[in-house]
């Protein structure tokens, strides 16, 4: 009995070091390199520059069409492959979204050949062998409670994702040092989104217009800009925070009615009023 088990064990070894060296090695660490290994030959400038970085805050104000989603989810499966253990989020405010971004992960993972095998392969995550799990998500404070660990936390349409839950997501972070990248066109004066673009230091932007994407011809452009509001155009194709027609208040009309004179006043119960210093 003994002597059957020892010859079942060794042929489980052998077969799984034939299923492993049948993998292709895993591309080297320079993500570069890794984006030409999946078929992207020709990238911008700004993506050879994002790739290259490893600020921890990342915002990326770039136009529809330009290759965003896509330099996100290169991103995000270059650090589940070469850093095992990695836990990887992406976030977008639909399902759909979410959806949309992981079939990218998904493609590029294919196109390597599945250089690390996959324990498990679903419509919005995968863990591979090495550890590593890739989990995309449709943006809301219930779906994401819970994570904790995040080594890159990816918010696709950052613009147009509430803004509790980016004030939940930011603590998933802390401990693990992750880093954290927003992407989006801009949505009107408004929001996370908007507020990091306008606020402080600390992130790394781009900003890539349409006019600077190779890929979109003119024509098209021009096409498109007759065919929608002028301030629609402006932000889906000129990167630019513009008001939207659901506005009642600008954001300037706003600003102005700030008064920093008013301090708050706080009971000994929850009650709280406002009185001016």
């Amino acid at each position: 009995m003994a002597a059957s088990l020892a010859n079942v064990s060794r042929r489980l070894a052998v077969l799984e070091r034939d299923e492993t060296s049948d993998r292709p090695d895993v591309p080297k660490s320079n993500p570069v390199e890794f984006a030409h290994a999946v078929g992207l030959q020709c990238l911008d400038d700004w993506q050879e520059d994002l790739l290259r970085s490893d600020a921890p805050l990342v915002l990326l104000n770039v136009s529809r069409q330009a290759g965003k989603s896509s330099m996100a989810a290169l991103i995000g499966l270059h650090r589940a492959l070469q850093c095992p253990g990695s836990l990887v989020l992406i976030l977008a405010p639909s399902e759909r979204q979410a959806k949309e971004t992981f079939a990218k992960v998904t493609a590029f993972y294919s196109k390597l050949s599945r250089p690390v095998g996959a324990d498990s392969d679903r419509k919005l995550g995968m863990e591979l062998s090495n550890g590593s799990r890739i989990e995309a998500l449709p943006g809301s404070e219930r779906t994401i409670r819970g994570f904790s660990g995040v080594d890159l936390l990816i918010v696709d349409e950052a613009a147009r994702v509430d803004d509790g839950l980016y004030y939940a997501v930011r603590p998933m972070i802390a401990v693990s040092g992750g880093r954290l990248m927003l992407l989006s066109t801009p949505y009107g004066k408004r929001g996370v989104f908007y507020e990091e673009w306008s606020g402080g230091q600390e992130w790394e932007r781009y900003e890539v217009p349409a006019s600077q994407c190779p890929r979109i011809p003119p024509a098209f452009l021009e096409a498109e800009r007759r065919s929608m509001p002028e301030w629609w155009y402006a932000q889906e194709y000129g990167c630019e925070f513009r008001e939207t027609e659901d506005q009642l208040f600008t954001h300037e009309m706003i600003e102005g009615a700030r008064d920093n004179a008013i301090e708050e006043y706080r009971f000994e119960g929850d009650e709280t009023l406002w009185e001016t210093a």
